[in-house]
Order: structure tokens, then C-alpha cells, then sequence
């Protein structure tokens, strides 16, 4: 961490705990009975509780969205970049709810705890969940923290499916919902990508059938094989030939399987740290989650019929070279929006960085963003306010 703060950082911040001793049911037919969040807050709840902001996490994110832990942090929390004090989630108006979700490994409830009906770990009897189910978890911490009703809720990637969810299922409870990078259903090239994942960790040795924590092992090379695959669709070519091109460690070629251009190096040492600090069963549940997500299922695969619940006024930001999750996508759920009548603005951002762009900065993305946050704060009255 720098020897001084950010001015617009929302500082050092602490991991709180919530558990839950009412059964939740689950979309899979099963319950769990009991269960811990974890998550953290940035900002003031103000006295009529109307300004409170949800951030939802995508696929290997967690509750730690902004700020540090400790002075000795080498970087903030991984949407530090558009949350804090004059930021697009200004922390100075808002104040953010950012959890780990059920079925996560840093901290809430999921398979590395204990299953209280066995004794043993939950492992790969964790149940399979569903961002309905999450989002279900996610109103009784709202409720906990006597949160009514979201003046947003906003997510990016997985993020933006949950957004979605909320404002279908609970229409009453969030006035604005921000939908970043993301798809109202994955393509069958994507659930194809998350199936080569989740084959690199099963057919590990090392995975055990999920129950690797049993013999004291981590199914590493099949996690890091599920990484690598899914670091390359989160970049852009563009992005990638722009960091590495087709350099090479060396001088020369060696004629060998062993690294020697630098993409090879930089993919190898992404895998490297991920199998080291995410759970692989939780990768599992992650991308089942990501596959199964399509609410126009349950209505003849009309997503307009499937929006018609919300009640919300929409943001959907896509970019260029997003080809996990492509503006065609984005587009698509606009269109559904509009036929449904309710009221989206859309804005299709220029940018070389692929999937991932969502987690940088970038001035219009930050302008339209921003804005739109903005506009929140006004209609609550909340410049006003500081």
C-alpha cells in the first residue's frame, strides 16, 4: 500500500460476518440450513436508509470490492477503481454492500466449511447453487442491515447476471440496476469454455472426486489449466499482442515444450497463483452457476416477457472487445428492455482490454458510469447531503 492513502480511497476497511440460522432453499431442490456472509461496507447508510449501493461479484471475485485490509496490502480491492470518495460509486453519497457469495472461498459459507449434518467438510457436497439462490442470500442481508430497498444495484460479468436477478425477483427492492459486460444467457461457446475448465480440475489426480482436503492435497495443475483457459477469453488479442506479441524470453528459440515466449510465461504464472489461493470446487459451482443462468427459459425464451417484473431504470455497458460476453449480447438484453418499456440507456465503450475491461479505468467508461451514479444521487437528494 502507499505510505499515504488515496484521496480517493475509502481507506482501510474490515471483513464483517453475517450468519443465518434460517433454512434457505435452493433452486437445486435442496436446503442449506444455516450459513455465514461475509462482507464489507464503504460509506454511510444515511438516517432514511435510501442510499445504500449492493456491488455483486463476478466469477473468482469476493467481498474485498475497495480500499485494504492492512498497510502492508500491495494492492486494493479488485473494483477499487470505481469505488470511493468522488468515484462512479461515490462513497462520499452511497453507501456499499459488497459480499462474497454462497458457495465462495473467502470467507462465506461454500465447500471448504464444515457441513453440519456430517461433521466433515462440505466439499463436493456443497450444494449446486444459482444466482437466484444468490440473490435470494443477498436480501436477507439486506434485510439485516434493515436495507429496504437498493437505490442501485450494479455488477459486471456473473456481477450483471445477478443484477438482473434482482430486479426480476425482487422489483420492489432496487430503484436502479447497473449491468456491466455481462448476458442475459451464456452462448454455447461459453458454456463450452467453463466445461474445458471444469474437466482440467476434475481430471486432475490430485482432485479426488472434490474431496482433495481428505488426502491433503490441492488439484493445482487442473486449476491452473481452468485459469489459463479462462485468462485468454478475458483478454483481447489486441490487449494480449499489445503486452507480449510474439516476444520471446530468450534471444532465441529453443526447439523445446519448455517456456519461451513471454505469453506463455505470463499465462503459466496466472495459473500458478490462482491454484494456490481459490478453492477448485467452488470454480466448479461458479461456472455451473454461469451456465445455468437464463431467465427467458421460463418464458418460451422471451427475455422481454422474462424483464417484465422490473420496475428499475437500467444502465447496460458493454465493450468492443469483450468477445466472452460480446456487445451483441449486451444489445440483445437492451432490446428486451425495450420491448418490455422499461427505461435503459445503453453505452458501448471503445476499449482494447477484452472481458476484463470492466475492472479498469477508462475515462468514458468512467464518465457514462459516473454519470448515471449521478443521476442516482441527485433524485435521492443526496448531493445535498455533503
Amino acid at each position: 500500500m502507499p505510505e499515504t492513502l488515496p484521496a480517493d480511497s475509502v481507506g482501510l476497511v474490515t471483513p464483517q460476518q453475517a450468519r443465518f440460522d434460517e433454512p434457505l432453499p435452493l433452486a437445486c431442490g435442496k436446503t442449506l440450513p444455516a450459513y455465514e456472509l461475509v462482507y464489507e461496507t464503504y460509506g454511510e447508510l444515511n438516517a432514511e436508509r435510501s442510499n445504500a449501493v449492493l456491488v455483486c461479484h463476478a466469477l473468482s471475485g469476493h467481498h474485498h470490492a475497495a480500499g485494504y485490509h492492512s498497510p502492508d496490502d500491495r494492492k486494493p480491492g479488485w473494483w477499487d477503481a470505481h469505488i470511493g470518495p468522488g468515484k462512479a460509486i461515490d462513497t462520499d453519497r452511497f453507501f456499499v454492500v459488497s459480499l462474497n457469495n454462497l458457495g465462495g472461498c473467502h470467507g462465506s459459507t461454500g465447500p471448504c466449511h464444515i457441513n453440519p449434518e456430517t461433521g466433515r467438510l462440505w466439499g463436493p457436497e456443497f450444494p449446486v447453487m444459482t444466482v437466484g439462490d444468490w440473490v435470494d442470500s443477498q436480501v436477507r442481508l439486506a434485510d439485516r442491515l434493515g436495507i429496504a430497498r437498493f437505490a442501485a444495484v450494479v455488477g459486471g460479468s456473473l456481477g450483471g447476471m445477478q443484477v438482473l436477478q434482482w430486479a426480476m425477483r425482487y422489483p420492489e427492492r432496487i430503484a436502479n440496476a447497473v449491468v456491466i459486460a455481462a448476458t442475459p444467457r451464456l452462448t454455447a461457446q461459453n458454456i463450452a469454455f467453463n466445461e474445458v475448465a471444469r474437466q482440467a480440475i476434475r481430471s486432475d489426480p490430485d482432485f479426488h472426486g472434490g474431496w482433495y482436503a481428505a488426502h491433503d492435497t490441492v488439484p493445482k495443475r487442473g486449476l491452473k489449466l481452468a485459469r489459463m483457459v479462462g485468462h485468454i477469453t478475458y483478454l483481447s488479442e489486441h490487449s494480449m499482442g499489445a503486452k507480449f506479441g510474439r516476444d520471446l524470453r530468450s534471444d532465441e528459440l529453443n526447439f523445446g515444450y519448455d517456456v519461451e515466449f513471454q505469453v506463455e510465461s505470463y499465462l503459466r504464472y496466472q495459473g500458478d497463483a490462482f491454484s494456490t489461493a481459490f478453492d477448485a470446487n467452488t470454480y466448479l459451482l461458479m461456472t455451473k452457476a454461469l451456465d445455468y443462468f437464463d431467465p427467458a427459459a421460463d418464458h418460451q425464451g422471451d427475455l422481454a416477457a422474462a424483464l417484465a417484473p422490473a420496475s428499475c431504470r437500467f444502465l447496460v455497458v458493454s465493450f468492443s472487445t469483450d468477445w466472452r460476453f460480446t456487445p451483441e449480447r449486451s444489445r440483445e438484453l437492451v432490446d428486451a428492455l425495450m420491448r418490455a418499456r422499461k427505461p435503459v440507456s445503453y453505452a458501448a465503450i471503445d476499449s482494447p482490454h477484452g472481458h476484463d475491461a470492466f475492472l479498469l479505468p477508462d475515462a468514458r467508461y468512467g464518465a457514462v458510469f459516473g454519470g448515471f451514479m449521478h443521476r442516482v444521487a441527485r433524485d435521492l437528494g443526496l448531493e445535498e447531503r455533503h
